[in-house]
Protein backbone atom coordinates (compact mmCIF):
# COMPACT_ATOMS: atom_id res chain seq x y z
CA UNK A 1 0.00 0.00 0.00
CA UNK A 2 2.70 2.39 0.73
CA UNK A 3 4.30 1.92 -2.47
CA UNK A 4 1.32 2.50 -4.39
CA UNK A 5 0.87 5.60 -2.42
CA UNK A 6 4.37 6.78 -3.45
CA UNK A 7 3.78 6.21 -7.12
CA UNK A 8 0.67 8.42 -6.96
CA UNK A 9 2.16 10.99 -4.87
CA UNK A 10 5.76 11.24 -6.92
CA UNK A 11 3.78 11.12 -9.86
CA UNK A 12 1.17 13.78 -8.74
CA UNK A 13 3.69 15.78 -8.20
CA UNK A 14 6.35 15.28 -11.07
CA UNK A 15 3.25 16.61 -13.48
CA UNK A 16 1.97 19.32 -11.20
CA UNK A 17 5.59 20.80 -11.90
CA UNK A 18 5.89 23.38 -14.97
CA UNK A 19 8.79 22.23 -16.29
CA UNK A 20 12.09 20.38 -15.91
CA UNK A 21 10.36 17.61 -14.32
CA UNK A 22 11.43 13.81 -15.81
CA UNK A 23 9.00 12.20 -17.79
CA UNK A 24 6.37 10.68 -15.97
CA UNK A 25 7.11 7.03 -17.55
CA UNK A 26 10.47 7.26 -16.05
CA UNK A 27 8.99 7.23 -12.86
CA UNK A 28 6.54 4.28 -13.73
CA UNK A 29 9.37 2.40 -14.97
CA UNK A 30 11.47 2.68 -11.54
CA UNK A 31 8.46 1.70 -9.82
CA UNK A 32 7.87 -1.44 -12.05
CA UNK A 33 11.25 -2.23 -11.62
CA UNK A 34 11.63 -1.43 -8.07
CA UNK A 35 8.24 -2.89 -6.29
CA UNK A 36 5.98 -5.56 -6.15
CA UNK A 37 3.07 -3.66 -7.52
CA UNK A 38 1.31 -5.06 -10.61
CA UNK A 39 2.16 -3.56 -14.03
CA UNK A 40 -1.78 -2.95 -14.73
CA UNK A 41 -1.76 -1.33 -11.26
CA UNK A 42 0.94 1.15 -11.70
CA UNK A 43 -0.31 1.74 -15.09
CA UNK A 44 -3.54 2.91 -13.77
CA UNK A 45 -2.68 4.93 -10.67
CA UNK A 46 0.43 6.53 -12.90
CA UNK A 47 -2.08 7.55 -15.73
CA UNK A 48 -4.82 8.85 -13.05
CA UNK A 49 -1.78 10.80 -11.16
CA UNK A 50 -1.00 12.10 -14.10
CA UNK A 51 -4.06 13.52 -15.50
CA UNK A 52 -4.93 14.91 -11.95
CA UNK A 53 -1.11 16.65 -11.75
CA UNK A 54 -1.73 18.27 -15.14
CA UNK A 55 -5.37 19.07 -14.32
CA UNK A 56 -4.09 21.15 -11.46
CA UNK A 57 -1.20 22.48 -13.04
CA UNK A 58 -3.88 23.59 -15.79
CA UNK A 59 -6.24 24.96 -13.25
CA UNK A 60 -3.18 26.83 -11.29
CA UNK A 61 -2.16 28.11 -14.48
CA UNK A 62 -5.57 29.53 -15.43
CA UNK A 63 -5.05 31.33 -11.84
CA UNK A 64 -2.71 33.68 -13.96
CA UNK A 65 -5.23 34.74 -16.29
CA UNK A 66 -6.87 36.84 -14.19
CA UNK A 67 -3.35 38.76 -14.00
CA UNK A 68 -2.97 39.45 -17.44
CA UNK A 69 -4.64 43.03 -18.66
CA UNK A 70 -5.33 44.40 -22.18
CA UNK A 71 -3.87 43.50 -25.22
CA UNK A 72 -2.34 40.19 -23.95
CA UNK A 73 -6.11 39.04 -22.53
CA UNK A 74 -7.33 40.07 -25.47
CA UNK A 75 -5.31 37.57 -27.61
CA UNK A 76 -5.92 34.85 -24.88
CA UNK A 77 -9.52 35.51 -25.26
CA UNK A 78 -9.38 35.18 -28.89
CA UNK A 79 -7.30 32.40 -29.21
CA UNK A 80 -9.69 30.21 -26.73
CA UNK A 81 -12.39 31.84 -29.46
CA UNK A 82 -10.63 30.20 -32.36
CA UNK A 83 -10.06 26.90 -30.91
CA UNK A 84 -13.78 26.14 -29.31
CA UNK A 85 -15.36 28.25 -32.83
CA UNK A 86 -15.64 24.99 -34.80
CA UNK A 87 -16.17 20.84 -33.90
CA UNK A 88 -13.27 20.05 -36.12
CA UNK A 89 -10.89 22.14 -33.84
CA UNK A 90 -12.00 20.34 -30.95
CA UNK A 91 -11.40 17.72 -32.27
CA UNK A 92 -7.90 18.22 -33.38
CA UNK A 93 -6.81 19.68 -30.04
CA UNK A 94 -8.20 16.56 -28.31
CA UNK A 95 -6.28 14.22 -30.40
CA UNK A 96 -3.26 16.66 -29.62
CA UNK A 97 -3.53 16.14 -25.92
CA UNK A 98 -3.90 12.35 -26.61
CA UNK A 99 -0.46 12.10 -28.85
CA UNK A 100 0.90 14.93 -28.86
CA UNK A 101 5.26 14.09 -28.75
CA UNK A 102 5.09 17.81 -26.99
CA UNK A 103 5.42 17.95 -23.17
CA UNK A 104 2.65 18.09 -22.00
CA UNK A 105 2.99 20.59 -18.81
CA UNK A 106 3.37 23.11 -21.56
CA UNK A 107 -0.01 21.76 -23.45
CA UNK A 108 -1.73 22.05 -20.14
CA UNK A 109 -0.39 25.65 -19.26
CA UNK A 110 -1.45 27.01 -22.18
CA UNK A 111 -4.71 25.42 -22.17
CA UNK A 112 -5.06 27.08 -18.54
CA UNK A 113 -3.94 30.48 -20.28
CA UNK A 114 -6.30 30.50 -22.90
CA UNK A 115 -9.24 29.35 -20.57
CA UNK A 116 -10.63 26.72 -22.71
CA UNK A 117 -12.30 23.57 -20.73
CA UNK A 118 -9.81 21.10 -18.97
CA UNK A 119 -11.43 18.41 -18.41
CA UNK A 120 -12.60 17.17 -22.14
CA UNK A 121 -8.33 17.64 -22.34
CA UNK A 122 -7.29 15.38 -19.26
CA UNK A 123 -10.06 12.87 -20.30
CA UNK A 124 -7.81 13.26 -23.52
CA UNK A 125 -4.66 13.00 -22.09
CA UNK A 126 -5.32 10.16 -19.82
CA UNK A 127 -6.39 8.35 -22.10
CA UNK A 128 -3.53 8.51 -24.37
CA UNK A 129 -1.11 7.97 -21.41
CA UNK A 130 -3.42 4.45 -20.34
CA UNK A 131 -1.50 3.48 -23.79
CA UNK A 132 2.36 4.60 -23.82
CA UNK A 133 2.42 3.85 -20.40
CA UNK A 134 1.54 0.20 -20.68
CA UNK A 135 4.39 0.29 -23.73
CA UNK A 136 6.89 2.00 -21.16
CA UNK A 137 6.25 -0.43 -18.56
CA UNK A 138 5.55 -3.67 -20.16
CA UNK A 139 9.10 -2.87 -21.72
CA UNK A 140 10.84 -2.01 -18.24
CA UNK A 141 12.55 -5.45 -18.01
CA UNK A 142 14.76 -4.27 -21.64
CA UNK A 143 15.47 -0.97 -19.81
CA UNK A 144 16.86 -2.20 -16.78
CA UNK A 145 19.41 -4.15 -18.54
CA UNK A 146 20.59 -0.61 -19.39
CA UNK A 147 19.99 1.21 -15.69
CA UNK A 148 17.10 3.64 -15.56
CA UNK A 149 18.73 5.56 -12.93
CA UNK A 150 21.23 6.77 -15.82
CA UNK A 151 18.41 7.59 -18.07
CA UNK A 152 16.70 9.65 -15.50
CA UNK A 153 19.59 11.41 -14.70
CA UNK A 154 19.97 11.95 -18.02
CA UNK A 155 16.75 13.72 -18.19
CA UNK A 156 18.32 16.43 -15.23
CA UNK A 157 22.19 17.20 -16.80
CA UNK A 158 21.05 16.72 -20.81
CA UNK A 159 21.69 20.26 -21.86
CA UNK A 160 19.22 19.55 -24.86
CA UNK A 161 16.70 18.35 -22.43
CA UNK A 162 16.62 22.29 -20.37
CA UNK A 163 17.10 23.96 -23.94
CA UNK A 164 13.89 22.15 -24.82
CA UNK A 165 11.87 22.89 -21.71
CA UNK A 166 12.67 26.67 -22.03
CA UNK A 167 11.80 26.81 -25.44
CA UNK A 168 8.20 25.25 -25.11
CA UNK A 169 8.33 27.76 -21.56
CA UNK A 170 8.77 30.47 -24.31
CA UNK A 171 6.27 29.03 -26.64
CA UNK A 172 3.97 29.34 -23.74
CA UNK A 173 4.80 33.03 -23.32
CA UNK A 174 4.66 34.02 -26.79
CA UNK A 175 1.42 32.44 -27.44
CA UNK A 176 -0.32 35.41 -25.73
CA UNK A 177 1.48 37.41 -27.52
CA UNK A 178 -0.40 36.91 -30.67
CA UNK A 179 -3.12 38.78 -31.76
CA UNK A 180 -5.66 35.93 -32.23
CA UNK A 181 -8.59 38.20 -33.17
CA UNK A 182 -7.35 38.68 -36.77
CA UNK A 183 -7.67 35.01 -37.43
CA UNK A 184 -11.18 35.24 -36.37
CA UNK A 185 -11.79 38.18 -38.48
CA UNK A 186 -10.61 36.46 -41.68
CA UNK A 187 -12.91 33.48 -41.07
CA UNK A 188 -15.69 35.71 -40.64
CA UNK A 189 -15.07 37.74 -43.78
CA UNK A 190 -14.61 34.30 -45.70
CA UNK A 191 -17.96 32.86 -44.23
Amino acid sequence: MQTAVALITVVFLFNLAPAFAPPTWSILVLFAINSNLHPLIIIILGAISAGAGRYCLARATSLLRFRIKGRTLENLKSAQLLLEEKSSRKILVLVLFIISPLPSAQLFEAAGLIGTKLLPLTLAFFSGRLVTYSFYVTGASELKAHGIGELITKEFTSIWAIVFQILMITGVILLTRINWSRFLKTRKLQS
